[in-house]
């Protein structure tokens, strides 16, 4: 009998590591070609590892909770053939692997260079070259988001494969941490960080954990409080004459592309528009650079089965004509409900759209996705009274208006381009054309 060694896959460009969440096979099990085999997840997206042969399962490698980097062996499955280790599975030496220089991101390059040409006294970071010691993407940024550096790191006992230092370890590490603050530091935690007042708990109150996504989600909305300067804008928009068009068309639409024509790619083609007018909005801010970006990749906000979020991302949507926008909505969408996105699809965004309307709210003050630098809350249409001008005097008629509410960086964006950006996403709308046909 053979041996086949199954190692976990690449998951995206950005992905080095994921968690296995679940094994769906135990120890002496058969399996087939294709079959799943263990559930991992990473911080953009749950996913599971299929095996590429039939045989059975002889050896786990990692248990659950435990972090695997991108081609680790994750377990070992006996297959019929000669008594040897499969050789187009045989794995090379894993410290090459593990550090193969991925395609340069420009704005991490951007960040480096940055930092190393300030004389300001900046927070250490933490080069993983000067060390032999190997660490994750995620263990490094979250050093370097806590100041530690990289004589400090290796202090740390790692419980990972061999002694390497896990997100838990490092988490572990800065809670019990002190420091020395000086009397800035004093003040900013009397003023931000106050002991949080006890939680009575009585025996009719019930305790929910938190979900794994629903704690990354957490983190991740918190994080970007602190990293923006969050600033709303708020804005009415008329879209009687837009609704009546989709309604005349919306038929035809479907019966000529065989998809559905909602409001989602309608409101993404203004959204993208105004980003033509206003290009600053489609940026990322790398300490006190702006990069900004060429290709407008929109995000849109899909809330899941469980209450949560996430956002798959249309790549290149400047690109896309309004047939091409409903598909990629239409099945994006159905593939977030149904967890089967890729991992690249839910990264790489650079600008947000959220359509709190779809829960019957009128408004929404959306919390930015970093590192963009804005995103656009849609609320639910409704029938209002207005004002309506014509030549003969004013009258009180039925409209169909919306309120749009955009929150932006106030680091980068001011007050005025922030209002503009908006206004224009509403004059796209209201100034539809409406001689389109299907």
């Amino acid at each position: 009998m053979g041996k086949y060694l199954l190692k976990l896959p690449k998951m995206g460009e950005s992905v080095a590591e994921a968690t296995l969440t679940t094994w769906l096979k135990d120890v002496g099990d058969s399996i087939a070609i294709d079959e799943s085999i263990v559930e991992v997840a990473t911080d953009k997206v749950d996913s599971d590892v299929p095996s590429e042969v039939e045989g059975i399962l002889i050896e786990k490698k990692f248990q659950v909770n435990e972090i695997a980097q991108v081609g680790d062996v994750i377990a070992v499955i006996e297959i019929a053939g000669e008594d040897k280790v499969s050789e187009e599975e045989v794995l090379p030496d894993p410290l090459p692997e593990i550090k193969e220089t991925p395609k340069p991101d420009p704005i991490a390059v951007i960040e480096a260079a940055v930092s190393s040409a300030q004389t300001t006294i900046q927070t250490p970071a933490t080069p993983a070259s000067s060390s032999n010691r190997f660490y994750s993407p995620l263990v490094k940024n979250i050093a370097k988001e806590e100041g530690i550096s990289l004589e400090e790191l290796e202090t740390i006992q790692g419980t990972g494969d061999k002694g390497r230092v896990t997100k838990k370890d490092i988490l572990g590490y800065i809670d019990k941490r002190t420091t020395a603050p000086g009397q800035s530091e004093i003040l900013e935690k009397q003023i931000d960080h106050a002991e949080p007042i006890p939680v009575s708990i009585s025996g009719q109150d019930q305790q929910i954990e938190m979900t794994r996504m629903g704690k990354m989600i957490s983190d991740h909305m918190v994080n970007s409080r602190k990293i923006s300067a969050h600033v709303q804008s708020f804005i009415e928009v008329d879209v009687t004459d837009l609704w009546d068009w989709r309604e005349r068309v919306k038929g035809k639409f479907q019966k000529r592309e065989q998809e559905k024509l909602t409001f989602t790619p309608i409101f993404i083609a203004a959204v993208v528009q105004a980003l033509k007018e206003f290009p600053l909005l489609n940026s990322s801010v790398v300490e006190n650079t702006i990069i900004q970006k060429k290709g407008i990749n929109i995000g849109m906000a899909t809330a899941l089965g469980d209450g949560n979020l996430i956002v798959p991302v249309i790549k290149n949507t400047d690109h896309l004509n309004l047939v091409g926008l409903a598909r990629a909505v239409n099945d994006l969408s159905i593939r977030a409900r149904e967890n089967k996105l890729e991992p690249d699809e839910v990264q790489g965004g650079t600008y947000t759209v959220t359509n709190v309307g779809n829960f019957g709210s009128i408004t929404g003050i959306p919390i930015i996705n970093q590192p963009q630098v804005g995103i656009l809350a849609i609320g639910v249409i409704r029938k209002m009274p207005a004002v309506i001008e014509t030549a003969n005097g004013d009258f009180i008629g039925i409209r169909r208006k919306m309120m749009l509410c955009h929150s932006y960086d106030h680091r980068i964006i001011n007050g005025a381009m922030g209002g503009q950006f908006v206004k224009a996403v509403a004059d796209a709308l209201e100034q539809w054309d409406t001689s389109i046909d299907f």
